[in-house]
């Protein structure tokens, strides 16, 4: 199945108030990378067991691993979850950026090393946020 298919029917499962939410992120990250690479990962591992939340992911990082390994993998990922939403910000070095960066200006969201987590859109400042997400999309 395609990658639009599946974000499309991952959307479409589910409840209302978070779909909306989450079709406003996906539209707007789709404007802010326009013909850009776009990832949906099912969040099941190889063996077909379920190990994370369904994820659509935006952009392309090459993610480089302590033993020399590497992977393509998505810059910003978008997914929801039983508390709200999570956004991801990969390849960030510095585990502190995001929270000296969006501090107390984001709103109410929980913020850790590369992931951002809200109840719900209304709760952020959506500026504040794409002050962040717009210089690892372009």
């Amino acid at each position: 199945m395609a990658t639009e298919a599946q974000i499309h029917n991952y959307l479409s499962s589910l409840p209302e108030a978070k779909r909306s939410d989450m079709q406003t992120l996906h539209d707007r990250f789709l404007h802010l990378l326009p013909g850009g690479r776009l990832w949906f990962l099912d969040g099941r591992n190889d063996e077909g067991k379920v190990v994370s939340n369904p994820n659509i992911g935006y952009g392309e990082i090459t993610i480089k691993y302590a033993d020399g390994s590497s992977k393509e993998f998505f810059r910003i990922g978008l997914s929801a979850n039983t508390a709200g939403i999570s956004v991801y910000v990969m390849g960030l070095e510095d585990k502190e950026y995001l929270r000296n960066t969006l501090g107390g200006r984001l709103g109410k969201a929980t913020i850790t090393g590369y992931c951002i987590k809200f109840k719900k859109l209304a709760d952020i400042n959506r500026s504040v946020l794409e002050e962040v997400i717009i210089p690892r999309l372009i």
